[in-house]
């Protein structure tokens, strides 16, 4: 970009076609490709396995080595769940819901201390060596506010869905601030509302619709440097939540942080079915 323009990415360009004149990302079969990544990642997390399971074969650990290893088995059980993801927004768009009571504070925390371990600027030796309670997120620069209405609240909703887009927004927001991540989470009547917000570069008015369309951005000028992604995270966690009833919006001034808020119905559909009313 040149001379700080203030311009917006988006697929302006026709896209690469496939042999039948297709689009590629169209062509192909995503759920190959989710076939075939798994296979290697399978291997690693057995590999990890094995050195925590079996030290009369392979040896003792020392502390270090022990948490490193947990460490990293649980980035690759990660990497096996966001292949799972890509097949999520599908699913939804076609109606396909796994629903089941759950409590979404015990989930926020779990998925904070996920999002920590692949969010820039984090000392992971610190990380991997802090207790993972509410009580330290601060250390990291989060600080989470939750009412007493949300204490033991449960939703009956799709809890893989809810992990998903929460992350997507956390991850988000770790990326942009500059020192601190707010959260506020909240019950509205019949609505769970979580509250999202960073300290970092805002995004402009103008741009707000932009930011929850696939593949689109805001240019560098107006983003973290730290990170450039590709436009599919806050869209996907868009189509996630409106389909399960909800909405994301977006509350922004350009150079005063941003603050997304999540709003999903406590309650999504009847017990024991799925979507609009079909079984698993």
């Amino acid at each position: 970009m040149k001379g700080g323009e203030d311009k917006l990415t988006s697929e302006n360009r026709s896209e690469p076609e496939g042999s039948a004149g297709k689009p590629f990302f169209r062509e192909v079969q995503i759920e190959f490709l989710v076939h075939e990544l798994k296979g290697p990642i399978a291997v690693i997390e057995a590999g990890i396995r094995m050195l925590l399971e079996k030290r009369s074969v392979y040896g003792p650990l020392t502390a270090r080595q022990e948490k490193t290893l947990h460490r990293n088995l649980r980035n690759a059980k990660k990497a096996r769940q966001m292949l799972d993801d890509l097949l999520e927004i599908g699913r939804c768009e076609h109606g396909r819901f796994s629903c089941s009571r759950f409590r979404p504070i015990g989930v926020i925390y779990e998925v904070l201390f996920d999002t920590l371990e692949i969010a820039p600027g984090i000392d992971k030796i610190v990380l991997l060596e802090t207790e993972r309670t509410r009580e330290h997120l601060p250390m990291f620069g989060i600080h989470v506010n939750e009412t007493p209405a949300t204490a033991d609240l449960e939703l009956w909703q799709d809890e893989t869905k809810f992990r998903q887009i929460f992350g997507n927004l956390v991850k988000n927001a770790l990326y942009h601030r500059r020192t601190r991540v707010d959260i506020e989470v909240d019950l509205t009547e019949e609505f769970l509302c979580i509250d999202v917000a960073d300290d970092g570069p805002g995004i402009k008015p103008e741009h707000h619709d932009l930011i929850f369309h696939r593949y689109a951005q805001v240019n560098a000028c107006e983003l973290s440097p730290k990170r450039q992604g590709h436009g599919l995270g806050l869209a996907g966690a868009h189509i996630l939540s409106r389909c399960m009833g909800g909405n994301i919006e977006l509350s922004s001034e350009f150079g005063k942080g941003a603050r997304f808020r999540l709003i999903l119905p406590i309650s999504f559909g009847v017990e024991g079915e799925v979507g609009n009313g079909r079984r698993l």
